[in-house]
Protein backbone atom coordinates (compact mmCIF):
# COMPACT_ATOMS: atom_id res chain seq x y z
CA UNK A 1 0.00 0.00 0.00
CA UNK A 2 1.08 3.30 -1.09
CA UNK A 3 0.96 5.06 2.43
CA UNK A 4 2.66 8.89 1.15
CA UNK A 5 -0.10 8.79 -1.81
CA UNK A 6 -3.20 8.08 0.57
CA UNK A 7 -2.01 10.77 2.13
CA UNK A 8 -2.01 12.92 -0.85
CA UNK A 9 -5.36 11.85 -1.47
CA UNK A 10 -7.33 12.34 1.53
CA UNK A 11 -5.22 15.88 2.14
CA UNK A 12 -6.69 16.97 -0.87
CA UNK A 13 -9.84 16.23 -0.29
CA UNK A 14 -10.13 17.66 3.04
CA UNK A 15 -8.82 20.99 1.81
CA UNK A 16 -12.00 20.71 -1.24
CA UNK A 17 -13.96 19.75 1.03
CA UNK A 18 -13.12 23.37 3.17
CA UNK A 19 -14.58 25.11 0.40
CA UNK A 20 -17.46 24.10 0.35
CA UNK A 21 -19.10 25.86 3.97
CA UNK A 22 -16.72 29.05 2.71
CA UNK A 23 -18.81 28.78 -0.45
CA UNK A 24 -22.22 28.53 0.98
CA UNK A 25 -21.52 31.79 2.72
CA UNK A 26 -19.91 33.70 -0.23
CA UNK A 27 -23.16 32.65 -2.55
CA UNK A 28 -25.15 34.77 -0.43
CA UNK A 29 -24.02 38.20 -2.37
CA UNK A 30 -22.05 36.34 -5.48
CA UNK A 31 -23.10 34.72 -8.57
CA UNK A 32 -22.59 30.88 -9.58
CA UNK A 33 -20.74 31.70 -12.69
CA UNK A 34 -18.17 35.06 -11.39
CA UNK A 35 -17.76 33.00 -8.08
CA UNK A 36 -16.54 29.89 -9.91
CA UNK A 37 -14.44 32.01 -12.25
CA UNK A 38 -12.84 34.44 -9.46
CA UNK A 39 -12.25 31.45 -7.18
CA UNK A 40 -10.32 30.13 -10.79
CA UNK A 41 -8.41 32.73 -11.06
CA UNK A 42 -7.29 33.72 -7.92
CA UNK A 43 -5.84 29.86 -7.96
CA UNK A 44 -4.28 29.97 -10.48
CA UNK A 45 -2.47 33.42 -9.65
CA UNK A 46 -1.54 31.66 -6.53
CA UNK A 47 -0.04 28.46 -9.12
CA UNK A 48 2.01 30.29 -10.96
CA UNK A 49 3.63 32.78 -8.03
CA UNK A 50 4.57 29.01 -6.56
CA UNK A 51 5.83 28.02 -10.12
CA UNK A 52 8.00 31.07 -10.60
CA UNK A 53 9.17 30.70 -6.79
CA UNK A 54 9.78 26.47 -5.81
CA UNK A 55 10.38 25.85 -9.64
CA UNK A 56 13.55 27.93 -10.33
CA UNK A 57 14.07 25.46 -13.37
CA UNK A 58 10.49 25.85 -15.25
CA UNK A 59 10.79 27.86 -18.59
CA UNK A 60 7.34 29.36 -18.58
CA UNK A 61 7.45 29.97 -22.45
CA UNK A 62 8.57 26.34 -23.36
CA UNK A 63 5.85 24.72 -20.74
CA UNK A 64 2.69 22.89 -22.69
CA UNK A 65 0.58 25.54 -21.95
CA UNK A 66 -1.66 24.89 -25.24
CA UNK A 67 -2.34 20.95 -24.40
CA UNK A 68 -2.98 21.71 -20.56
CA UNK A 69 -5.18 24.20 -21.60
CA UNK A 70 -8.01 21.99 -23.34
CA UNK A 71 -7.37 19.15 -21.15
CA UNK A 72 -7.89 21.51 -17.58
CA UNK A 73 -10.63 23.16 -19.88
CA UNK A 74 -12.85 20.10 -20.69
CA UNK A 75 -11.86 17.60 -17.77
CA UNK A 76 -12.16 20.14 -14.96
CA UNK A 77 -13.56 22.89 -16.28
CA UNK A 78 -16.67 21.13 -18.18
CA UNK A 79 -17.00 18.98 -15.83
CA UNK A 80 -17.27 21.16 -13.17
CA UNK A 81 -20.11 22.72 -15.05
CA UNK A 82 -22.07 19.70 -16.20
CA UNK A 83 -22.39 18.70 -12.29
CA UNK A 84 -23.53 22.03 -11.73
CA UNK A 85 -25.81 21.88 -14.28
CA UNK A 86 -27.03 18.39 -13.21
CA UNK A 87 -27.73 19.81 -9.62
CA UNK A 88 -29.83 23.01 -11.43
CA UNK A 89 -31.95 20.34 -12.72
CA UNK A 90 -32.22 17.81 -10.02
CA UNK A 91 -31.04 18.21 -6.38
CA UNK A 92 -27.96 17.94 -4.13
CA UNK A 93 -28.28 14.14 -3.58
CA UNK A 94 -28.62 13.67 -6.72
CA UNK A 95 -25.49 15.33 -7.78
CA UNK A 96 -23.73 13.62 -4.51
CA UNK A 97 -24.96 10.31 -5.82
CA UNK A 98 -23.24 10.86 -9.64
CA UNK A 99 -20.30 12.02 -7.90
CA UNK A 100 -20.06 9.13 -5.59
CA UNK A 101 -19.90 7.17 -8.73
CA UNK A 102 -16.62 8.79 -9.95
CA UNK A 103 -14.61 5.24 -8.98
CA UNK A 104 -16.37 3.58 -11.63
CA UNK A 105 -15.20 5.56 -14.29
CA UNK A 106 -11.27 5.62 -12.98
CA UNK A 107 -11.47 2.24 -12.24
CA UNK A 108 -13.36 1.10 -15.88
CA UNK A 109 -10.59 4.19 -17.25
CA UNK A 110 -7.39 1.52 -15.71
CA UNK A 111 -9.32 -1.47 -17.16
CA UNK A 112 -9.73 0.18 -20.62
CA UNK A 113 -6.57 2.01 -21.14
CA UNK A 114 -4.13 0.63 -18.74
CA UNK A 115 -4.63 -2.83 -18.90
CA UNK A 116 -5.69 -2.83 -14.94
CA UNK A 117 -7.19 -6.90 -14.39
CA UNK A 118 -9.79 -6.76 -11.35
CA UNK A 119 -10.55 -9.72 -8.70
CA UNK A 120 -13.09 -10.49 -6.67
CA UNK A 121 -11.78 -8.54 -3.41
CA UNK A 122 -11.06 -5.27 -5.77
CA UNK A 123 -14.64 -5.55 -7.00
CA UNK A 124 -15.82 -5.94 -3.38
CA UNK A 125 -13.57 -2.93 -2.67
CA UNK A 126 -15.50 -0.80 -5.09
CA UNK A 127 -19.00 -1.76 -4.07
CA UNK A 128 -18.29 -0.83 -0.16
CA UNK A 129 -16.57 2.47 -1.44
CA UNK A 130 -19.90 3.47 -3.54
CA UNK A 131 -21.90 2.14 -0.44
CA UNK A 132 -20.03 4.09 2.16
CA UNK A 133 -19.62 7.26 -0.09
CA UNK A 134 -23.67 7.19 -0.86
CA UNK A 135 -24.06 6.97 3.22
CA UNK A 136 -21.05 10.12 3.21
CA UNK A 137 -22.91 12.20 0.81
CA UNK A 138 -26.43 11.71 2.41
CA UNK A 139 -27.37 9.45 -0.09
CA UNK A 140 -30.93 7.31 0.32
CA UNK A 141 -31.79 5.04 -1.65
CA UNK A 142 -35.45 5.92 -3.75
CA UNK A 143 -34.78 9.01 -2.46
CA UNK A 144 -32.84 10.62 -5.14
CA UNK A 145 -34.39 11.72 -8.69
CA UNK A 146 -33.35 9.32 -12.03
CA UNK A 147 -33.37 10.84 -14.87
CA UNK A 148 -31.27 13.45 -17.76
CA UNK A 149 -30.26 15.31 -14.48
CA UNK A 150 -28.33 12.04 -13.02
CA UNK A 151 -27.57 11.19 -16.34
CA UNK A 152 -25.59 14.88 -16.91
CA UNK A 153 -24.08 14.30 -13.34
CA UNK A 154 -22.45 10.99 -14.17
CA UNK A 155 -21.23 11.91 -17.39
CA UNK A 156 -19.55 14.75 -15.34
CA UNK A 157 -17.95 12.58 -13.02
CA UNK A 158 -16.66 10.64 -15.65
CA UNK A 159 -15.22 13.42 -17.52
CA UNK A 160 -13.62 14.74 -14.52
CA UNK A 161 -11.92 11.11 -14.18
CA UNK A 162 -10.92 11.39 -17.64
CA UNK A 163 -9.58 14.82 -16.95
CA UNK A 164 -7.41 13.57 -13.38
CA UNK A 165 -5.82 10.82 -15.53
CA UNK A 166 -5.14 12.30 -18.86
CA UNK A 167 -2.98 15.63 -16.80
CA UNK A 168 -0.93 12.74 -15.19
CA UNK A 169 -0.41 11.08 -18.67
CA UNK A 170 0.22 13.43 -20.48
CA UNK A 171 3.50 15.15 -18.54
CA UNK A 172 4.99 12.62 -17.24
CA UNK A 173 8.33 14.51 -16.47
CA UNK A 174 6.58 17.73 -14.95
CA UNK A 175 6.06 17.91 -10.97
CA UNK A 176 2.18 17.85 -9.77
CA UNK A 177 2.57 21.76 -9.16
CA UNK A 178 3.68 22.71 -12.65
CA UNK A 179 0.56 20.02 -14.32
CA UNK A 180 -1.60 21.66 -11.81
CA UNK A 181 -0.92 25.09 -12.90
CA UNK A 182 -1.31 24.51 -16.72
CA UNK A 183 -4.72 22.17 -16.36
CA UNK A 184 -5.89 25.13 -13.85
CA UNK A 185 -5.17 27.64 -16.67
CA UNK A 186 -7.95 25.55 -18.88
CA UNK A 187 -10.51 25.43 -15.99
CA UNK A 188 -9.94 29.30 -15.53
CA UNK A 189 -10.72 29.96 -19.37
CA UNK A 190 -13.41 27.73 -20.08
CA UNK A 191 -15.73 29.99 -16.93
CA UNK A 192 -13.62 33.12 -17.98
CA UNK A 193 -15.57 32.98 -21.04
CA UNK A 194 -19.09 31.67 -19.86
CA UNK A 195 -18.70 34.57 -17.25
CA UNK A 196 -18.57 36.90 -19.80
CA UNK A 197 -21.76 35.45 -21.41
CA UNK A 198 -23.35 35.70 -18.22
CA UNK A 199 -22.49 39.01 -17.59
CA UNK A 200 -23.66 40.35 -21.24
CA UNK A 201 -26.76 38.32 -21.02
CA UNK A 202 -27.48 39.64 -17.25
CA UNK A 203 -27.96 36.14 -15.34
CA UNK A 204 -28.58 36.10 -12.06
CA UNK A 205 -25.37 34.14 -11.80
CA UNK A 206 -23.37 37.04 -12.38
CA UNK A 207 -23.65 38.95 -9.91
CA UNK A 208 -20.60 40.13 -8.98
CA UNK A 209 -20.49 40.35 -4.53
CA UNK A 210 -18.71 42.14 -2.13
CA UNK A 211 -15.14 41.66 -1.29
CA UNK A 212 -14.63 42.94 2.35
CA UNK A 213 -12.72 41.49 4.78
CA UNK A 214 -14.75 38.85 5.33
CA UNK A 215 -14.94 38.04 1.91
CA UNK A 216 -11.78 38.02 1.02
CA UNK A 217 -11.06 35.55 3.97
CA UNK A 218 -13.79 33.14 2.64
CA UNK A 219 -12.43 33.58 -0.76
CA UNK A 220 -9.11 32.50 0.81
CA UNK A 221 -10.53 29.27 1.70
CA UNK A 222 -12.45 28.69 -1.20
CA UNK A 223 -10.02 29.90 -4.23
CA UNK A 224 -6.38 28.64 -2.43
CA UNK A 225 -7.13 25.46 0.02
CA UNK A 226 -10.05 24.49 -1.95
CA UNK A 227 -9.14 24.39 -5.61
CA UNK A 228 -4.92 25.43 -5.78
CA UNK A 229 -3.31 23.45 -3.13
CA UNK A 230 -6.35 20.44 -2.95
CA UNK A 231 -5.75 20.12 -6.55
CA UNK A 232 -1.79 19.91 -6.35
CA UNK A 233 -2.24 17.39 -4.42
CA UNK A 234 -5.04 15.14 -5.96
CA UNK A 235 -2.79 15.33 -9.13
CA UNK A 236 -0.13 14.04 -7.21
CA UNK A 237 -1.97 11.39 -5.05
CA UNK A 238 -3.37 10.23 -8.95
CA UNK A 239 0.39 9.77 -9.77
CA UNK A 240 1.37 7.98 -6.57
CA UNK A 241 -1.78 5.35 -6.27
CA UNK A 242 -3.59 5.77 -9.59
CA UNK A 243 -6.69 7.53 -10.95
CA UNK A 244 -9.15 4.15 -9.83
CA UNK A 245 -7.71 4.18 -5.83
CA UNK A 246 -7.10 8.15 -5.50
CA UNK A 247 -11.05 8.73 -6.35
CA UNK A 248 -12.02 6.39 -4.13
CA UNK A 249 -10.85 9.89 -1.55
CA UNK A 250 -13.17 11.77 -3.07
CA UNK A 251 -16.22 9.83 -1.75
CA UNK A 252 -15.06 11.46 1.53
CA UNK A 253 -15.75 14.97 1.02
CA UNK A 254 -19.56 15.07 2.71
CA UNK A 255 -17.64 13.73 5.57
CA UNK A 256 -14.94 16.14 5.98
CA UNK A 257 -17.49 18.91 5.45
CA UNK A 258 -19.36 17.32 8.30
CA UNK A 259 -16.25 17.78 10.68
CA UNK A 260 -15.68 20.88 9.97
CA UNK A 261 -19.33 22.10 10.03
CA UNK A 262 -19.41 20.23 13.23
CA UNK A 263 -16.28 22.09 14.38
CA UNK A 264 -18.10 25.34 13.87
CA UNK A 265 -21.31 24.32 15.98
CA UNK A 266 -23.24 21.92 13.98
CA UNK A 267 -24.94 18.52 14.56
CA UNK A 268 -22.68 15.43 14.19
CA UNK A 269 -23.92 13.24 11.80
CA UNK A 270 -23.41 9.00 12.64
CA UNK A 271 -25.02 8.39 9.26
CA UNK A 272 -21.83 9.68 7.18
CA UNK A 273 -19.72 8.48 9.82
CA UNK A 274 -20.63 5.15 9.07
CA UNK A 275 -20.42 5.89 5.73
CA UNK A 276 -16.74 7.09 5.81
CA UNK A 277 -16.05 4.01 7.71
CA UNK A 278 -17.26 1.85 4.87
CA UNK A 279 -15.23 3.62 1.92
CA UNK A 280 -12.75 3.64 4.40
CA UNK A 281 -12.55 -0.29 4.87
CA UNK A 282 -13.12 -0.47 0.68
CA UNK A 283 -10.19 1.99 0.05
CA UNK A 284 -7.67 -0.20 2.52
CA UNK A 285 -9.12 -3.73 1.06
CA UNK A 286 -8.49 -2.22 -2.54
CA UNK A 287 -5.17 -1.77 -1.92
CA UNK A 288 -4.04 -4.71 -0.05
CA UNK A 289 -1.40 -6.52 -2.14
CA UNK A 290 -2.64 -9.92 -4.30
CA UNK A 291 -1.79 -13.23 -3.36
CA UNK A 292 -0.03 -15.19 -6.04
CA UNK A 293 -1.08 -18.26 -7.31
CA UNK A 294 1.65 -21.32 -7.07
CA UNK A 295 2.47 -21.04 -10.56
CA UNK A 296 3.16 -17.68 -10.01
CA UNK A 297 5.29 -18.13 -7.14
CA UNK A 298 7.61 -21.02 -9.09
CA UNK A 299 7.89 -18.83 -12.11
Amino acid sequence: MNIRGNIFGATAIFLFAAGFPAADQLLLTWGIITLITLRNLLALIVMILLVFLLEKSVVFRELPWLKGFWIGGIGFGFGSLLLLIAQAMTDATTAALAAAAMPLFAVGLEVALDGRRLSGRFVLAVALVLSGGALAAGVIPGKSSIGAGLALGLFASGIFAWGSRKTVKSFPTLSPLVRTTITTSGMFGFMAVLCLAAILLEHSWSVIGSLDVSNLKLLFIYALLGLAFSQIFWIKAVEDVGIGIASFHLNAAPFYVMIIVFALGSDWNWMQALGAAILTVGTLLAQLPEKRSDHEKIR
